[in-house]
């Protein structure tokens, strides 16, 4: 079941050998024809920026007024910022790659248990802690951690903090005392006393109800957000205010966390961005119905913003493709991507390979915290060959951890590398700049393809692919947007 539309493991081996080979005839002839297109890659200049040390966070607080001529905007910034520059960019890479595969496990692992419809078995197994609050607590860098950043206030008067901005979650959180075994975090935990807009949510109240997994104990609603590695907050629901610039957003639904395993490197908490009904964009009413983002590179000297409202949407000139819901997966953002192409030609690909299915299996989302883009096995190994098929003039390098398509490019000034698009349903093409896809792991030189196989169904659009384009999520008009240099 939900597997049964996919051929089998040796039938897959031979399409693909067939696939590549084909693929290497195309190749020969458009390039004889000058049909081949090819993007030209700056290894210096690439080299140069993830040199440079990450973004300090002085200089983002810097920017604050700046914000505030925007009441609707948050400044995004990558992790690396509050980690400062004391570990090398090679180091940082590994383990961000370590931190993608335990995403990506959690991902197909939220998709499991409800295929399944074991929602309610991660809440008996905390029961116990909830009446305590008491759990055994992991670093942040050994289990899971956000990879995007923003401050916001917390409560009356506002307590600065930061958190992870997600995509693919929906729950508004953050640490607060009480809380015996918290992990670290930049700031001071929140204290839910100090603030006059601390609201706790009784357990029959509406709200309570949108939650997947809820319990109750003698202080009302109790929450559970668990990302599938181990990594878990559970505690108090409430309603509060939430501060940005100029703007103070009132009842704003948060679980106040007295049980936090896992997460996550100096944030507070974390911001759910997701579609389901419980995240901060539909909790924000008409202002949250469309949204949009940019995200930077660890190496970039500037910080992303997300822009909530409705002129936040990306201008005319962007890619728009349809955004799907998937019944049985509300959080997720999904799009109809039909194909891929290297260098302008279409990979031959098994039928319906991205789609999700009648159980809700499948198909492919964006995701604001998955690092490389993840493909269904056969599909990667389809998009990989023809890949290296294309790029057959230039030196090969080790793999480095999934990525296991690079190259060494060191004493290189540019190169020339085969462009890579996506197809969508409805027409619609997204062709990537070629830092989108090949991405430095050292600073040497060593690139690496910046794709990966997943041994789940689901498949990912992630954040490499999605660094200095403006990802719009407009549900009103059921879109997505992409804009290539609009950030």
């Amino acid at each position: 079941m939900g597997h049964s539309r996919f051929p089998a493991p040796q039938s897959v081996w031979v399409m693909v050998c067939l696939y590549s080979f084909l693929f290497f005839v195309q190749v020969a002839w458009a390039e004889k024809r000058g049909g081949f297109h090819y993007h030209a890659l700056d290894i210096t200049a690439r080299l140069r920026e993830v040199s440079s040390p990450p973004l300090e966070l002085y200089k983002t607080c810097e920017k604050e007024e700046e914000v505030g001529k925007n009441p609707w905007r948050l400044q995004i910034f990558h992790r690396d910022s509050l980690l400062g520059g004391n570990v090398s960019y090679e180091q940082r890479f590994r383990e961000r790659l370590e931190r993608e595969s335990r995403r990506v496990k959690a991902l197909n692992r939220r998709v499991e248990i409800s295929l399944k419809g074991k929602k309610n078995e991660r809440m008996v197994e905390h029961k116990a802690k909830i009446e305590d609050f008491g759990a055994e607590v992991m670093s942040g860098m050994m289990v899971n951690s956000g990879e995007y950043f923003t401050r916001i206030g917390v409560g009356t008067p506002a307590k600065e903090q930061y958190l992870v901005l997600d995509t693919g979650s929906d729950v508004v959180w953050v640490q607060c005392q009480p809380c015996k075994d918290c992990y670290d975090q930049t700031d001071p935990v929140f204290d839910p006393s100090s603030s006059a807009s601390f609201t706790s949510v009784s357990c029959g109240s509406a709200v309570c109800s949108e939650l997947e997994e809820s319990d109750c104990n003698s202080r009302g609603c109790v929450y559970q957000v668990a990302y599938g590695d181990g990594s878990h907050s559970i505690g108090s629901f409430a309603t509060e205010t939430l501060t940005f610039g100029n703007t103070r957003v009132q009842n704003v639904a948060i679980g106040c966390g007295h049980d936090n395993q896992g997460l996550f490197v100096g944030a507070a908490g974390l911001i759910g961005l997701g579609a389901g009904a419980l995240s901060f964009p539909s909790q924000l009413g008409s202002y949250g119905t469309k949204f949009s983002y940019c995200l930077v590179d660890r190496s970039s000297q500037s910080s992303g913003v997300v822009d909530f409202g409705p002129g936040s949407v990306s201008p005319v000139g962007s890619v728009f493709v349809p955004l799907l819901r998937n019944p049985r997966f509300s959080t997720f953002y999904y799009v109809p991507l039909t194909a891929i192409s290297v260098g302008g030609l279409l990979v031959s690909l098994p039928q319906r390979v991205f789609e999700f299915d009648v159980t809700g299996e499948g198909g492919v989302i964006v995701d604001s915290g998955t690092a490389v883009t993840r493909l269904q096995s056969d599909a990667y190994e389809a998009v990989r060959d023809a890949f290296v098929v294309s790029t057959q003039h230039l030196p090969r390098a080790e793999a480095m951890s999934m990525l296991d398509t690079c190259y060494d490019f060191s004493g290189l000034q540019t190169v020339s590398v085969p462009t890579l698009s996506f197809h969508f349903l409805n027409g619609a093409v997204l062709t990537l700049p070629a830092g989108n896809y090949l991405t430095p792991v050292d600073i040497v030189g060593t690139f690496c393809l910046a794709f990966a196989p997943t041994a789940g169904s689901l498949s990912i659009i992630g954040n490499i692919q999605q660094q200095g384009v403006r990802v719009s999520i407009d549900s009103v008009n059921s879109l997505v947007g992409f804009g290539m240099n609009q950030c």
